[in-house]
């Protein structure tokens, strides 16, 4: 079995990591785009073109499925993306994970990249599935990028601002953008100290995205299998180690063989 993912970036490991836990036999192939990174601030059609080439460069692998683990791209690239490689490669979206969020009945705060917050494709998820909930769309400018270079000092700047405008009485926090996951840590501890809690409940997409991935090819997780999987790593189209920075996240560690634990 192999599996595709593909992102900007290092906002794949999540998702990669889902499955490598799903699926310890699993090969993993991860598509990124240093070159052409950051897609948020390019147009739809930018981006689009931008996330054929690295989906080519996956599909040239012969994957079983590809995982789009991007949110951006999956709001503007996803129909280009299936029109060009379904039926022979399913491909899979990444979505946010407002619909469960909300059937919690608690206040949502959704956590986005700058381009998503706002934008009317978050605004329609809002209305098709936390319709009379409590909802708050919370920016995080500049934390992707924080992210993606593993700069501790950014991300913890960005969190700092982003929990600033996180209502108080928050129950639950969807993580917006796949590159979020990778510190959620960070943004739990934050949180926690402004709402004078731990019980909040955080929503991301990972494991939800990689579960269906299996499921389109008729799959299932068997996470007592061996550990044989491989990895390989393609940076614009370029076969590649990891980057250095995806290294500083326990997924990426995973990932790499370091032994590391994604709770």
């Amino acid at each position: 079995m192999k599996i595709a993912l593909m992102d900007s970036g290092i906002g794949l490991l999540a998702a990669a990591a889902a499955m490598r836990r799903l699926r310890p036999d699993a090969d993993l192939l991860l598509s990124s785009d240093p070159d052409g990174m950051p897609w948020g601030p390019r147009t739809p059609a930018s981006l689009t073109e931008r996330a054929l080439g690295v989906a080519r460069a996956a599909a040239s692998h012969r994957p079983d499925a590809l995982i789009v683990a991007c949110n951006t791209a999956s709001v503007h690239a996803l129909p280009a993306l299936r029109a060009e490689l379904e039926p022979t490669i399913p491909v899979i979206g990444t979505v946010p994970a407002i619909k469960p969020a909300a059937a919690a009945g608690g206040r949502v705060a959704i956590w986005a990249t700058p381009a998503t917050t706002g934008s009317p494709y978050q605004r329609g998820l809002i209305r098709d599935f936390a319709a009379g909930a409590a909802v708050t769309e919370v920016p995080c400018p500049g934390l992707a990028e924080a992210v993606e270079f593993a700069d501790e000092a950014a991300v913890a700047a960005a969190v700092a601002a982003a929990a600033e405008l996180t209502p108080a009485d928050v129950t639950d926090v969807v993580l917006g953008c796949t590159h979020y996951e990778l510190v959620a840590g960070a943004i739990r501890t934050a949180l926690a100290s402004r709402t004078g809690g731990t019980g909040l409940v955080f929503h991301g997409s990972a494991e939800a995205v990689a579960v269906q991935a299996l499921r389109r090819i008729g799959a299932g997780s068997a996470t007592a299998l061996p550990a044989t999987g491989t990895l390989t790593v393609l940076r614009s189209g370029r076969t590649e180690a990891l980057p250095a920075a995806a290294l500083g996240y326990a997924e990426g560690r995973l990932l790499a063989g370091r032994g590391a634990v994604v709770a």
